[in-house]
Formats: C-alpha cells, structure tokens, sequence
C-alpha cells in the first residue's frame, strides 16, 4: 500500500526540488544578429574613449613638464649641442611626424 503525499513529493523532498527552471526568452531573428554587433561596437568605443582620455592626460602631463624645460638657457644649450645652424633643427625633419 502506498501513502500518497500531496502534490506528489516525498516527505524528504522540497517543493523547490520540483521546480521548473526559469524559460531564458527566445529572440527573434533579427535581434540575435544586431544584439552582438551593438555589444561589439559597445566596447569599441569604451576601450577607444579610454585610450582617447588616458593619451590626453598623458599628453597634457609631458607639455608640463617640456614647458619647464624649455626657458632660453636650455634652448641655447639644445642648439650648441645639436649644432643646429649647420646640420638643421631635428624638430624640423621631414621624418618627424608626431611633432
């Protein structure tokens, strides 16, 4: 003889043992193509505006410090040392293109 328990459980079972798992909505077609490219383009563009912000400030930090350096002593110093009246102004190069 067999003892029926309600809603079928053993009294050693919980009711959440018996519970169906949450469905994860379907998307549609057209939703599971654009919803990867937007995260794609999503973090491009973080990454990008983080790289954006960090040269900026670094770029910021270096004409600080080349603004102190540049007082006419130094530049008298710079153009003895690279003899810049005979060999040309490096600044100047045609190679120089970050200037």
């Amino acid at each position: 003889m067999a003892i029926t328990h309600p809603q079928g459980l053993r009294p050693h079972m919980h009711a959440a043992a018996k519970a169906t798992p949450a469905a994860i909505p379907k998307l549609g077609p057209v939703a599971s193509r654009v919803l990867p490219g937007l995260a794609v383009i999503g973090v491009v563009y973080t990454v990008g505006s983080y790289v954006r912000s960090q040269l900026s400030h670094e770029a910021g930090t270096m004409d600080r410090i080349f603004a102190q350096q540049n007082t006419p002593e130094v530049e008298e110093a710079r153009r003895k040392a690279l003899q810049v009246e005979s060999n040309g102004d490096p600044r100047n190069n045609l190679l120089n293109l970050l200037g």
